[in-house]
């Protein structure tokens, strides 16, 4: 199966720290994810994903 859209809900959680928080905002990395289009990667490899079985995960963490 494709995976799902991350739905952000907007409420904030008092116990939990925000990932910009945690990591360095400028690593190389960090960069590079913001500059890479995700979406046109998702298309892409669309068409490889079932109808059935297990959900896929987002292609970040791939």
């Amino acid at each position: 199966m494709r995976p799902k859209k991350h739905k952000t809900t907007g409420s904030n959680d008092l116990f939990r720290a925000w990932l910009d928080q945690i990591i360095n905002m400028k690593h190389e990395l960090v960069l590079l994810a913001g500059k890479v289009d995700w979406d046109w990667i998702d298309g892409e490899i669309a068409p490889l994903y079932s109808e059935n079985g297990r959900p896929g995960i987002e292609t970040r963490f791939m």
